[in-house]
C-alpha cells in the first residue's frame, strides 16, 4: 500500500483533561472521515475503522495485510449500540455474561444484522462484539457515533501490540493516526465466547483474561472449549484459522524442569545456534543462555500475560536464532497464555 503520514498523539497518562478530550476528538473526526486510528484497550492495541463501512474496514486489511476471511471484533461504547448489530433478542446466558463482564475482555458472537457489513463477518452469518473497559476507547467509539472495527494493532501474524512503540514498529505510514495511552493491562486480546444459538450452552473459541472457570461460574453450567484452533471452515472467530502472535525468531515450547530446558539450549548450541530462553523468574539464576528474558515470577500469571508480547517483540531485536519458553498449566489464565505460546511456536 502507498505510505501515508501518520499522525502520532498521546493522551499524557490521562492527567491533562483538556488534552484526552482534544486526543478523543480528532480520534472521532479521523474515524467519522473513514480513515484508520490505532489506540490503547485494556487488552491490546487496537487498529480501528467505522465499523459499519464496508471501505473504511477494507482499510484495516490492507494496512494489516490480513486475510479477508478472517472476522473482525465491532467495539462499542454503551449497550444502545449493541441491537441494532444483532438478527434476535440475546439469551439468558448472553444477558448474565453482558452483566457481569461489560465493559470488559469479553467478545460475545451473535447472529448478525444486516447492518453489519459482510467485511467484517468474513462473510458469516454472526458478528463479534465487546464493549471495552478502557476510558480512552469507550469515549472514543462515543465520540465518534458508531460501532468500531478493531482487530490488533500490528502487522498480520506477528505479535499483538501492547505499547504504542509496538504499532508504530509494525504500522507507521499505514494508518492516520497512533494514539499512545501507556502500556495495555491484560496484555492478551479478549476471550471470545460464543452465544449465537440461543438452544445450546455457550462455547469459548478465544480463551484471554476472562476465563473459564469464572465465566462457568457465572452461568452456573459447564461450557466447551473450541477443539480446534485452525480449523478451516466455519471459522467464528478472530484467530482460529491464520498464524498469529509469531515473531521472525524460531519459538519452541519446554515442558519440564530447568534441566530439560538447559538441555535443549545445550543441544542447539551443538548446532551452531545461538539460544534465548523465557523464563520465570525462580529459573533465572539456573538457565545459562545466550540471553535470558524473564517473564515474572511463576506465581503471577497475570503479569507474565500483560509481558508476554513484549517479549515474542523482544527477541526479534537480539542475536539470537531460537527462543526456548516455559509452559504453563493450562487453567485460569495459564489457557490463554499457553494458546497464545501455542500459535507463536506453530506458524
Amino acid at each position: 500500500m502507498s505510505c501515508q503520514q501518520t499522525e502520532h498523539l498521546s493522551v499524557d497518562n490521562y492527567v491533562d483533561e483538556k488534552a484526552f478530550r482534544d486526543c478523543v476528538e480528532k480520534a472521532a473526526k479521523i474515524l467519522r472521515a473513514e480513515e484508520l486510528v490505532a489506540f490503547p484497550t485494556e487488552t491490546v492495541y487496537g487498529l480501528g475503522a467505522n465499523g459499519l463501512s464496508t471501505r473504511a474496514v477494507q482499510k484495516i486489511f490492507t494496512a494489516k495485510g490480513r486475510p479477508s476471511d478472517n472476522p473482525l471484533i465491532l467495539h462499542i461504547g454503551s449497550l444502545a449500540q449493541l441491537g441494532p448489530l444483532l438478527r434476535e433478542p440475546i439469551s439468558v446466558y448472553a444477558e448474565k455474561l453482558i452483566e457481569h463482564f461489560w465493559p470488559g475482555p469479553l467478545t460475545l458472537i451473535f447472529p448478525a444484522s444486516d447492518r453489519v457489513p459482510s467485511v467484517v463477518t468474513g462473510g458469516l452469518d454472526t458478528v463479534a462484539v465487546r464493549m471495552p473497559a478502557h476510558r480512552l476507547a469507550r469515549e472514543i467509539i462515543a465520540k465518534a457515533g458508531v460501532p468500531i472495527a478493531a482487530p490488533s494493532a500490528n502487522r498480520s501474524g506477528k505479535p499483538s501490540p501492547t505499547r504504542a512503540e509496538h504499532v508504530r514498529e509494525d504500522l507507521d505510514g499505514r494508518v492516520a493516526a497512533i494514539i499512545d495511552g501507556g502500556s495495555t493491562g491484560y496484555g492478551l486480546e479478549s476471550t471470545v465466547v460464543d452465544v449465537s444459538n440461543r438452544e445450546a450452552s455457550p462455547r469459548i473459541l478465544r480463551p484471554g483474561g476472562i476465563t473459564e472457570e469464572g465465566i462457568e461460574e457465572t452461568l452456573g453450567v459447564s461450557i466447551s472449549m473450541e477443539g480446534s484452533e485452525r480449523k478451516k471452515d466455519n471459522v467464528r472467530a478472530p484467530g482460529m484459522k491464520y498464524r498469529h502472535y509469531s515473531p521472525d525468531t524460531d519459538v519452541e515450547l519446554v515442558e519440564g524442569s530447568s534441566a530439560v530446558m538447559q538441555a535443549r539450549i545445550d543441544e542447539a548450541r551443538m548446532h551452531g545456534k545461538r539460544a534465548a530462553a523465557a523464563i520465570t523468574s525462580d529459573r533465572a539464576d539456573k538457565i545459562s543462555a545466550d540471553r535470558i528474558l524473564v517473564l515474572g515470577d511463576g506465581t503471577d500469571l497475570q503479569t507474565i500475560s500483560s509481558h508476554l508480547y513484549d517479549h515474542l517483540r523482544a527477541v526479534d531485536k537480539m542475536d539470537v536464532d531460537v527462543l526456548f519458553v516455559q509452559t504453563f498449566t493450562e487453567t485460569g489464565l495459564g489457557k490463554a497464555i499457553m494458546n497464545r505460546l501455542y500459535k507463536a511456536a506453530n506458524p
